[in-house]
């Protein structure tokens, strides 16, 4: 025992020391050299897909979010299954990943490789980075400085994703415990969770809270008994596993901190939305960034900062892809 509490420290500066090293990688203006309009390049790709469908939005914040939860930060979600590999993207809980997500990172690396100084300059993963603050600020939310220098993972399995995305059902412990194996504090959890403002769900994700919640209860009793009304004509028991509804039933095509307002109001869909109202531990948050949005997009900014830098691949780690749904 007194060797490995010697051991201990030296473990944890050799971490300490990993991460800091990762960060310092990930910089502003990264790309300064190689490819200095890479910025204006992807939001203009990224605007001309928003014109398209909103549901672009939605479905690149997710995805970035996917990516980054399993195996880091590195494009890996994007890969397609291929020569007996069944890759990220076909996990089942994968499969709801909006194609307009995936498209959109394509599309703006095609317009960054058409550029001859930047082609093959730019990671798949630094673009979907970039992707998620563009389609925040085409929504209404804030916009921040994008931290770069990500290389693209060289690894994509469906079993690399079980059990490291949170369910809906999950308690707050169990996001805590999720989140802070990455890095992330309770709060970053709550600001992340806020993304579901533009956020869509399927019916199948939440029936549980509104038909057969407890032999004493069909409706969750957390959940607004007028709204709850109003997702079972929307999602009827038989409903068409297509069918999607809106995760902000008031400004659903807004980025803002109306979100928090609706967990006070009982109208999270998720339980794992409601949760952050009644646990006493969290609600404190809810309660003050439902009233002070400029408190709100201030930890949002700085949970996507640290999210950003989960898992990055260095070095030998990753590379740069020449094509995002496949490997070099």
């Amino acid at each position: 025992m007194a060797g490995l509490k010697n051991v201990l420290p030296f473990i944890s500066l050799v971490f300490i020391l990993y991460a800091g090293a990762v960060t310092a990688q990930l910089r502003q203006n990264y790309y300064a050299n190689t490819c200095p309009n890479v910025e204006s390049i992807v939001k203009t790709a990224v605007t001309k897909k928003f014109k398209q469908t909103f549901v672009t939005v939605p479905a690149v914040i997710r995805l970035f979010f996917h990516d980054c939860f399993v195996s880091g930060c590195d494009a890996s979600t994007i890969i397609a299954s291929a020569g007996g590999n069944t890759a990220e993207k076909d996990h089942p809980d994968n499969l709801s990943l909006a194609g307009d997500g995936f498209d959109t990172v394509i599309k703006a690396k095609q317009a960054v490789d058409a550029v001859s100084k930047c082609k093959n300059k730019v990671s798949c993963a630094d673009i979907l980075a970039l992707a998620t603050r563009d389609v925040i600020v085409l929504s209404g939310g804030p916009s921040y400085a994008v931290e770069l220098g990500r290389l693209d993972g060289l690894s994509s399995t469906a079993a690399s994703v079980e059990g490291n995305l949170p369910k809906p059902t999950f308690t707050l412990n169990q996001l805590n415990a999720m989140f802070a194996s990455r890095g992330l504090s309770q709060a970053d959890m709550i600001a992340l969770s806020a993304c579901h403002t533009v956020g869509f769900s399927h019916c199948n994700k939440f029936m549980n809270r509104i038909y057969n919640f407890s032999p004493n209860s069909s409706v969750d009793p957390t959940l607004n008994k007028q709204y709850a009304t109003q997702l079972q004509a929307m999602c009827p028991r038989n409903v068409d596993p297509q069918i999607a509804v809106d995760m902000d039933p008031t400004t659903p095509r807004k980025f803002d901190n109306v979100y928090f307002k609706n967990l006070i109001d009982g109208k999270g869909l998720f339980t794992s939305d409601q949760v952050l109202f009644t646990d006493a531990r969290s609600k404190g948050t809810v309660n003050t960034w439902a009233t002070n949005s400029q408190a709100f997009n201030t930890a949002l900014i700085q949970a996507l900062t640290k999210l950003g830098r989960v898992g990055v691949k260095t070095g030998t780690n990753g590379n740069i892809r020449f094509d995002c749904g496949r490997f070099n």
